[in-house]
């Protein structure tokens, strides 16, 4: 059989030109637009429809990152669960473990406080939890998420999470697949220790084929759009400093500093204050390694010094290496002062230097100890090491960035009230100082607390001293649920933002055995 063949057939084919391809992108776009304002109005109804159990439909917008759409619903939502939950005592025991569980998870989060004693009810006269609800799947799973909002003193909260887990990893071996999947990576990743976003696709899975799950991909799809874009533009700034170039041992990771803004600062109207908050982030690693791995101690102290005094003059001393990566932070942290001034009216530039002067004197301190061999205690270690995360430093720049202290008065409040910060930079040390892999690329040489707490109790394993830095990140975490739980002296914004930060330790800390970081690079695949 043949194919017969006209003469148009053998014409090639019209390359379509640069203003059709326009035209038919923004036809696309128009498309996509229209479908997404069509889904937003879907979504709402559905949520003022869903009178049943609309606390399950909270659930899931949250989960999937759309609920920023919905926060006068959910707000209205949850104030009446509160109201109910206040002034019915028997409310709570009408209601089943996943009700209770999801209740007192989602409000806790929200800034409701609830009692603990709400699972009580779940108890037997012994003191245990009842058996019969080893058998609750969904009840199991929303026990331990809850068990992760506890605060210092909830010991049922601790045997709720004990209990929960116990039952669910003893399950996981007779559930479906897709049962299991969801038992064990609630086991590894709960909600509020996780980055929501990096959850995000896993939990499409859940409700593919809903108006919600539509909704979610199409928001996704601009979220990646700008994250690339944002990438883009401060890689083309970390070029232009010119820094790698010169500090060729350095870690040059643009990427993975703009990952905890990119985490953090999750509203999609926030990509100036994104793209500002990656450059200090950049020169906090920068300096570390200039710490660890380039300055001889002399040269150190001359640098502390210049910082300290926030004069360039000092520098002619230093290397040019090191001058000029020092010009870098006198230079960035103008600028970012002049933004927010001009943004904002409020000049930060003093509060700005002395969360820098702050971070090298405490790299300054690690420096002399190692130089002259000298053995701080575990304690005396995390106090300077939780200043050398940088942690503060990202804090303060974040909180101006957001339009936080519009005086002197209001801006002394993020120096003043310091326990979200203490927080993350107790959490941010420990879990950098596990060291169950080093890090790539850097032959520095750093202290440890789980050296250091070794070598104070003679005998104590490392399997041991890792037990017990977990158990104080742990408990560090009941310290920050209540901080952002009843702190009033900070936005919401800046407060789900710190918390964002804490979510994302794990991940950009948990090496494994071949020194990468796997949930990190599954973290950059869903995200670009």
């Amino acid at each position: 059989m043949t194919i017969s063949v006209t003469r148009k057939d053998t014409q090639p084919t019209p390359f379509p030109s640069e203003t059709d391809i326009v035209s038919n992108d923004i036809d696309i776009k128009n498309e996509l637009s229209i479908r997404h304002l069509e889904l937003l109005e879907e979504v709402r109804n559905l949520l003022k429809n869903y009178s049943s159990k609309p606390l399950d439909m909270v659930d899931a917008l949250q989960k999937l990152c759309i609920n920023h759409h919905y926060e006068e619903e959910i707000g209205l939502i949850l104030k009446s669960l509160y109201t109910k939950m206040l002034n019915n005592d028997d409310y709570k025991h009408d209601k089943s473990l996943y009700e209770v569980s999801l209740s007192f998870r989602i409000l806790r989060q929200e800034g409701y406080y609830v009692s603990a004693d709400v699972f009580a009810n779940f108890k037997q006269k012994d003191g245990k939890f009842d058996q019969e609800i080893t058998q609750d799947l969904k009840g199991l799973i929303a026990l331990y998420e809850a068990s992760h909002l506890s605060m210092e003193g909830e010991q049922i909260l601790k045997e709720a999470s004990d209990f929960s887990s116990g039952a669910l990893k003893e399950m996981v071996p007779s559930l479906d697949q897709d049962q299991a999947m969801i038992a064990t990576n609630t086991l590894q990743h709960t909600y509020q220790r996780t980055s929501s976003t990096f959850m995000v696709k896993k939990f499409m899975k859940v409700y593919k084929g809903t108006p919600m799950w539509e909704l979610a991909q199409l928001e996704l799809t601009k979220v990646q759009s700008l994250h690339r874009t944002e990438v883009d533009q401060i890689s083309r700034w970390w070029k232009g400093l010119g820094l790698a170039q010169e500090l060729k041992l350095a870690r040059n990771q643009p990427l993975h500093w703009y990952l905890w803004p990119m985490a953090s600062l999750t509203d999609l109207s926030l990509s100036e204050q994104r793209v500002e908050l990656t450059k200090p982030i950049a020169i906090i690693f920068l300096i570390d390694d200039i710490f660890d791995v380039y300055g001889t101690l002399d040269q150190l102290v001359i640098l502390t010094q210049a910082v300290n005094r926030w004069e360039s003059n000092c520098l002619e001393q230093l290397p040019y290496h090191l001058r000029i990566c020092i010009q870098a932070l006198f230079d960035v942290t103008n600028e970012i002062s002049d933004k927010i001034y001009k943004k904002h009216g409020f000049n930060p530039i003093e509060f700005l230097k002395q969360s820098w002067i702050n971070l090298c004197d405490a790299f300054l301190v690690e420096a002399k100890w190692f130089a002259e061999g000298y053995m701080p205690t575990a304690e005396d270690y995390l106090n300077n090491g939780m200043v050398s995360t940088g942690v503060h430093v990202v804090i303060v720049h974040m909180f101006f960035l957001l339009g936080g202290g519009p005086n002197i008065k209001s801006a002394s409040v993020v120096n003043e009230n310091q326990g979200i910060t203490s927080c993350l930079a107790k959490i941010l040390r420990l879990w950098d100082d596990l060291g169950s892999a080093k890090d790539v690329d850097q032959d520095g040489n750093d202290g440890s607390y789980v050296t250091y707490y070794m070598k104070e109790n003679a005998g104590c394993s490392s399997q041991k001293a890792h037990e017990h830095v977990m158990e104080m990140i742990s408990n560090t975490w009941k310290q920050l649920n209540a901080e952002c739980l009843y702190s009033s002296h900070f936005s919401p914004t800046f407060t789900k933002a710190c918390l964002n930060l804490a979510r994302m330790i794990p991940m950009m800390y948990d090496y494994d055995e071949n020194h990468s970081l796997p949930f990190i690079e599954e973290y950059i695949n869903s995200m670009f």
